[in-house]
């Protein structure tokens, strides 16, 4: 396999141009502009919701709008990893939003970019916020609570890319540094240096690797077309699925005090449509993988499944439930009734019903009715309902 070489270089705001303004070709957001309401006592959890255009912030007790910021016509969504900031995918980069959770300031759509070509993944572990650019494959890496102690950037490391691919890159608390490896023509597996550049070690195993998620312990599971990659300890495992040579997973739903991951799972690449009926179980300790059918019902996209209390999967089918999955037996354990069914999109992109937890709280989006509802995950319990005056599409909660 081809040797990645590894650059490092630790990089002020200065140099990366501290504050990146959008292009005026595209709608500008309002930079450090107010929420509509202000408040004089810490925010509690917050939920951050793109629409056509916009963002919105909502109260994550009331579901209340405390903010409405315009933005880009399509925006993905990803938590920063400190309970407050949303990392928003813009043009020009990331661009952070200040929800305000936990704190008495008002929310804003701040005028900080982490300037990056082509904004694709957001890793959150050990403390570190990871950015993958698939423009160029570059990694940017920052302390997550820099994030809200800084001006502007915080310090980041830049490590850069070989050749440009949809891919992620993560950091272990050791300074471990795991990335995909790809091109223009496709993605075929993983290399592993120390903090020092040397590499660990490498597979190129891993045909369309994509997702990335890390168990208890620190192991890091990569999902693959054929089944799975595994990290641990210096060694890579590959790990095949039941189908061959296609049984695909693409995305880690994952607990870093569980051993056993959940993965979304598709056997037919010819499949018309999104929505999924099995999931793939990976027990990192015991280096199984297992694919389980779901019920009827519980059809599911990537934006359906989480991680909530208890270390269990809940999975948001198109029935308009949630079904509570046990990892452990592979079982669902329970329904909960929250939403109208639904059809699966055209477009991955397509505003459909979305699923994000909070401790013990689940957000769910109705895009048909342009409602998001608040779960107790412990009860099953609908908490808050809200019909907002927009389609919701991508979802962050900020827990404060």
């Amino acid at each position: 396999m081809k040797k990645l070489p590894l650059r490092r270089a630790l990089v002020g705001a200065v140099a990366l141009g501290a504050v990146v303004t959008l292009a005026s070709c595209s709608p500008t957001p309002a930079a450090d502009a107010p929420a509509s309401e202000s408040s004089t006592t810490d925010a509690g959890a917050r939920v951050a919701i793109s629409y056509d255009g916009g963002i919105l912030v909502l109260d994550g007790e009331t579901l209340e709008t405390v903010a409405d910021f315009d933005s880009e016509e399509f925006t993905r969504l990803n938590p920063a990893g400190d309970d407050r900031h949303v990392m928003v995918t813009m043009s020009e980069g990331f661009q952070v939003l200040d929800t305000g959770a936990g704190s008495s300031d008002d929310a804003a759509l701040t005028d900080t970019v982490f300037a990056a070509d082509t904004p694709g993944h957001v890793v959150r572990h050990g403390g570190k916020t990871i950015l993958y650019a698939d423009g160029t494959s570059d990694t940017t890496i920052f302390d997550t609570a820099d994030l809200a102690a800084s001006d502007g950037l915080p310090e980041v490391e830049t490590i850069a890319g070989v050749e440009a691919h949809h891919g992620v890159s993560i950091v272990l608390e050791d300074g471990t540094f795991l990335t995909t490896v790809g091109n223009a023509d496709g993605r075929n597996g993983i290399v592993v240096r120390d903090a020092d550049g040397a590499e660990i070690a490498s597979s190129d195993q891993c045909p369309g690797v994509h997702g990335e998620g890390t168990a208890a312990n620190e192991v890091v599971v990569f999902g693959c077309e054929d089944g799975a990659l595994v990290y641990a300890d210096g060694e890579i495992t590959k790990l095949s699925a039941p189908d061959q040579p296609y049984g695909r997973m693409g995305n880690a739903y994952v607990s870093e005090s569980s051993p056993i991951i959940v993965g979304d799972y598709k056997n037919d690449p010819d499949a018309e449509g999104y929505l999924l009926g099995a999931v793939t179980l990976i027990d990192t300790e015991a280096l199984t993988y297992e694919v389980v059918d779901l019920p009827e019902g519980a059809e599911y996209t990537f934006r359906d499944v989480a991680r909530g209390p208890g270390e269990l999967a809940y999975i948001l089918g198109s029935d308009g439930a949630i079904h509570v999955l046990d990892p452990e037996s592979g079982e669902i354990t329970d329904t909960y009734p929250v939403i109208d069914a639904w059809e699966g999109p055209a477009e991955w992109q397509d505003a459909h019903p979305a699923i994000v937890v909070a401790g013990d709280i689940a957000y769910v989006t109705e895009p048909a009715a342009n409602s998001v509802h608040a779960v107790d995950l412990t009860t099953g319990e609908v908490l808050a309902s809200t019909e907002l005056e927009v389609t919701p599409n991508e979802i962050a909660p900020a827990a404060g």
